[in-house]
C-alpha cells in the first residue's frame, strides 16, 4: 500500500477521493470539488491518500500548526475493510506529524480530532463501510488515546451557509498520556483558526467561543 500525497485538483487520484469522500460522508461534510484548489495547495494542509492496487481505498487530512504545535485531523477514511487501512494511515500521518514537529524545534504536544457520537447520530451509515461505522470509529480513536473535550461542540457546516452542525464531539489526542485537560486559549485559538475559511458562523458557535473564553481549562475525559 502506498501513502501519496495530493497537492493538486487536477491528478486523477483526487478525483477517486473526492468521490470516496461523497460516499462515506453526509453531503454538508464535504467541500465541492473546484473548492479544493486553494485547500490542495496550501503547504500546511496535507491531503494523503492510501492507494492499492491503482485505486484509493483510503484518505486523511491533518495539518500541523507550528505556533500552537498541535496538529488536527481534518478527517480520516477506510474505504474497505479487511487491508488494515486505519493503522496504516495512523501510523503514516504520525511519523509525519512528529518529522514536522522536530523540523519546529519541538515534540509534537497533541492532535484534535472531531467525532460523532453514534448515540446522537446513528442514521448516518458512512457508505455502509463497517469501519467508519461511528460505534467503531469512536472505540478506534478511544484505544489511540484520544479523549473528549467536556463541552458541548458544534461547527459550522462546511456548505458555508450558516447552519451548525451537531452530534460530534471535540477530541484531543495528548503524546502525554497523563493529560487531563487543556486551556480554553489554546482550544479557542484553534477554532478560530480552523474556521477562519467559514466567514458565516452560526450564532451557536459564537455562543460555544464566548462560553469557552469565560473559562480557564476545559476536561479531557474518556468517552
Amino acid at each position: 500500500m502506498e501513502y501519496s500525497r495530493i497537492t493538486n485538483i487536477k491528478d486523477p487520484l483526487f478525483k477517486q477521493m473526492h468521490q470516496l469522500m461523497q460516499d462515506v460522508f453526509p453531503p454538508e461534510e464535504v467541500l465541492e470539488f473546484d473548492l479544493w484548489k486553494e485547500p490542495l495547495e496550501d503547504p500546511g494542509i496535507r491531503v494523503f491518500v492510501a492507494v492499492y492496487e491503482g485505486k484509493v481505498v483510503g484518505a486523511t487530512e491533518y495539518r500541523y500548526y507550528e505556533d500552537f504545535n498541535v496538529a488536527m485531523t481534518d478527517f480520516t477514511i477506510v474505504g474497505r475493510a479487511g487491508l488494515g487501512i486505519g493503522p496504516f494511515l495512523a501510523q503514516k500521518r504520525l511519523e509525519d506529524l512528529q518529522e514536522l514537529a522536530l523540523a519546529n524545534g519541538k515534540k509534537l504536544s497533541g492532535m484534535f480530532a472531531e467525532i460523532y457520537d453514534p448515540y446522537r447520530v446513528e442514521h448516518y451509515e458512512f457508505g455502509g463501510v463497517k469501519p467508519m461505522n461511528p460505534y467503531v470509529r469512536r472505540e478506534v480513536l478511544a484505544h489511540l488515546g484520544y479523549k473528549r473535550l467536556d463541552f458541548p461542540y458544534v461547527h459550522p457546516s462546511w456548505n458555508n451557509d450558516g447552519e451548525a452542525v451537531t452530534g460530534l464531539d471535540l477530541c484531543f489526542l495528548p503524546m502525554d498520556g497523563e493529560m487531563n485537560e487543556l486551556p480554553t486559549d489554546l482550544i479557542v485559538k484553534f477554532l478560530k483558526r480552523y474556521y477562519t475559511v467559514l466567514p458565516n458562523k452560526p450564532e451557536t458557535w459564537n455562543t460555544m467561543i464566548k462560553n469557552l473564553e469565560a473559562k480557564e481549562k476545559v476536561g479531557l475525559i474518556y468517552f
